[in-house]
């Protein structure tokens, strides 16, 4: 299971399922010539932190083998967010999407109906046809 999840993780980096989130400044900070007062609201996009090709080196191509190592940084890779207010529900998204994944992969023969469907951002990345699959039940 730890290759399937170094899977679902790269995919969830390069199309993460929300766009960001509003932090508040807790003190004053000056940034590459801005000048950001306490309490102004700032905003976090987590789509470009986990692109950044500093962060990860062929940000755009998946590569589960990325996750094989040491934890990514904290604060690069934050699809369920970091720090004290990480998603709750983390555990419980990983447990349904591996169970999920071991279901398809297992008792399923599956292909895709429109092979290399284009998607578009619109703010999320968004297939145009909806990925439609055909799935075959195994015959054991």
């Amino acid at each position: 299971m730890k290759y399937s999840w170094n899977v679902i993780s790269e995919v969830m980096r390069i199309t993460p399922p929300i766009l960001g989130a509003y932090r508040e400044a807790i003190v004053d900070i000056y940034y590459e010539g801005y000048d950001i007062p306490k309490g102004w609201k700032l905003y976090w996009n987590t789509g470009l932190t986990s692109l950044d090709p500093e962060i990860f080196p062929n940000s755009w191509r998946l590569e589960p083998s990325s996750f094989e190592e040491d934890e990514p940084a904290p604060y690069t890779y934050i699809t369920f967010g970091d720090g004290p207010r990480m998603c709750l529900g983390k555990a419980f998204a990983r447990l349904e999407m591996l169970v999920f994944l071991h279901i398809l992969i297992r008792k399923f023969t599956w292909k895709l109906l429109v092979p290399n469907e284009k998607f578009i951002y619109d703010p999320m990345p968004t297939l145009l046809q909806g990925l439609p699959i055909s799935l075959q039940p195994h015959n054991y």
